[in-house]
């Protein structure tokens, strides 16, 4: 009972301040932090029940990186793997070094540089791929270059600290490494086997109860969380190759929707239990370390990440959005300097440098990634200097110069029968997605079509607008909705503006900016119900025409998005 009254105060406290920072239009993340810092020792000393906590809290993690394997496809791991690779090992092999050179012009000993440059490397899994689920980011070049490039550093980190436990322990590090690779090359050929040949029987099995498919999936996904930590493997690694396994599956979609509100609550409580040990005890002294520090992370890293993708031939802007989500440090730099401290490496006190070097890098990471579409034109003309001359390896281009008369930014969704409209007409026009593998695809069948984001100011500028007839775009981000339309308007009064929303709040306020006209698909949906009921009234004929005809579609859709980066409707 005393776990449920600590765990019922601290949700209520949770809610009050996440809600001070809804009103206040703040990052969530950052509510759900001071929440832990709040029930933490140094403030209210509500959490007792740490073991509880932290369950939980490993629930949640599990559940997010879980719903974000659901997202990529094994084919899409293949294309961004090199650059993955290279971003991931060459950002921890300069981060450690300028930072353990930091370090020493600080005045810190060889053995805390060398640990705190190691901790500075580590940027945070969890948090990235909560910002980037909110931002509906994944699915985009920068989201899985990012996604591949933790994934490479949760693996050093695991090899990092099995040195550090073996050098404490006097155990055979050699061995221990042998050991773990046979052991993580087995686990990965079993997964691949069960991926190809089990699991798709599986899941056609359950899905046929709606509860046994939310238990199927649990089970999965926290038993593969569950066996790649007691292997010695990272508990993240593990919930997200579960997600990758069943990321082919026809009911991945089905399987996400039903978990993302459980993924919801107890990620929340991963972020307050972070907060809550978080230690800042005797940090008054070392104020410029941390400051100095903090702003290495916050713009060295960045850079970094930006220098290595512009080498490899990547545009500024794809370098700059991945290069922010290593703008901070990983709950592994914490474990890291407290595996130091029990070693007998390193004193208390540069726990509290990095747990206050950690809050600052958290907070200001998070303004950024959410920020980052905003902060981005303002930046682009000091960005030449991280760009390759010449085609960009990201561009993705297949389109002639000419004017289009009608541009469709964003295939997926109500995109598909937009397409297909336009097809039928004679119109010249242009498709524009940020999914690299749909606008491949989309090439080979001879459709005009680019890669690129509604959000980027430079794209649009970049297209000949004064000349456009008809701009519809797919996107349900009202600001990004808002920018298009203001970015036509300014040069074309006379364009078709069609956008897409959710809220009749922000349906009006877009009309206002001048929208021709907003779709909003759940008023539709309803619309068009109504209408099926007043033309065939209560006559089952006729209704069974219509089921006819929608399964007819709905194959013809499903056979579709098999060939674009298997999407299948549910």
């Amino acid at each position: 009972m005393e776990v449920f009254i600590e765990l019922s105060l601290i949700v209520g406290i949770s809610t009050l301040v996440a809600g001070i920072m809804w009103l206040m239009k703040q990052p969530l993340i950052i509510g759900y932090i001071i929440s832990g810092i709040l029930v933490g020792p140094y403030m209210f000393d509500i959490l007792r029940s740490e073991d509880s906590l932290m369950i939980f809290s490993n629930i949640g993690i599990a559940l997010l990186l879980f719903i974000v394997g659901l997202k990529l496809d094994p084919k899409v791991i293949k294309d961004i793997g090199k650059i993955s690779i290279v971003t991931g090992v060459g950002q921890v092999v300069f981060t450690s070094i300028g930072g353990f050179i930091i370090a020493r012009l600080l005045g810190f000993t060889d053995i805390e540089a060398i640990y705190i440059g190691i901790a500075l490397t580590f940027s945070s899994t969890i948090i990235i791929m909560k910002l980037l689920s909110d931002k509906k980011d994944t699915d985009t070049l920068y989201g899985r270059i990012a996604i591949g490039f933790l994934i490479v550093q949760d693996v050093i980190v695991i090899f990092i600290l099995m040195v550090i436990s073996s050098t404490a322990g006097g155990a055979d590090f050699a061995a221990m490494a042998i050991e773990t690779l046979l052991v993580g090359v087995g686990l990965l050929v079993f997964l691949g086997i069960v991926g190809i040949y089990v699991l798709p029987k599986v899941t056609t099995a359950v899905a046929k109860s709606q509860e046994l498919l939310l238990l199927f999936s649990l089970a999965w996904a926290l038993g593969l969380a569950g066996l790649f930590y007691y292997m010695n493997f990272s508990m993240e690694i593990g919930a997200l190759f579960a997600g990758i396994t069943l990321s082919l599956s026809p009911f991945r979609y089905e399987i996400s929707s039903k978990l993302t509100p459980l993924r919801d609550f107890f990620i929340v409580l991963f972020f307050i239990f972070l907060g809550a040990q978080m230690s800042f005890s005797n940090i008054t002294p070392y104020l410029i370390p941390i400051v100095v520090l903090s702003l290495f992370i916050l713009i060295g890293n960045p850079i970094i990440v930006m220098l290595l993708m512009g080498r490899f031939g990547y545009s500024k802007r794809t370098s700059f959005l991945a290069g922010l989500t290593v703008a901070q440090i990983s709950e592994f730099s914490f474990i890291l300097i407290s595996l130091g401290i029990r070693t007998g490496h390193l004193g208390t006190e540069i726990l509290s440098i990095v747990t206050a070097v950690g809050l600052i890098t958290i907070a200001g990471s998070s303004y950024l990634i959410l920020y980052s579409n905003k902060i981005y034109p303002k930046l682009s003309k000091y960005l030449k200097i991280f760009e390759k001359k010449g085609k960009k390896i990201d561009e993705h281009r297949y389109h002639g110069t000419e004017p289009y008369e009608c541009i469709l930014f964003g295939y997926k969704n109500i995109g598909y029968d937009l397409l297909e409209s336009l097809k039928k007409g004679k119109n010249k026009f242009l498709v524009i997605d940020y999914d690299p593998e749909i606008i491949v695809n989309l090439a080979k069948e001879g459709i005009n079509c680019r890669y690129g984001d509604a959000n980027d100011s430079e794209l649009l500028d970049s297209l000949d607008l004064c000349k456009v007839k008809m701009i519809i775009s797919t996107i349900q981000d009202f600001d990004t909705s808002e920018l298009l339309i203001s970015k036509v308007r300014e040069v074309n009064k006379d364009a078709i503006v069609i956008v897409v929303s959710h809220q009749i709040e922000e349906a009006i306020a877009l009309y206002e900016r001048g929208g021709t006209y907003v779709i909003m698909p759940h008023l539709l949906g309803g619309h068009h119900a109504s209408t099926l009921i007043e033309k065939n009234e209560l006559n089952l004929d006729k209704f069974l025409e219509e089921r006819v005809a929608h399964i007819n579609d709905l194959k013809s859709r499903k056979g579709r998005y098999k060939c674009y980066s298997h999407r299948i409707f549910s």
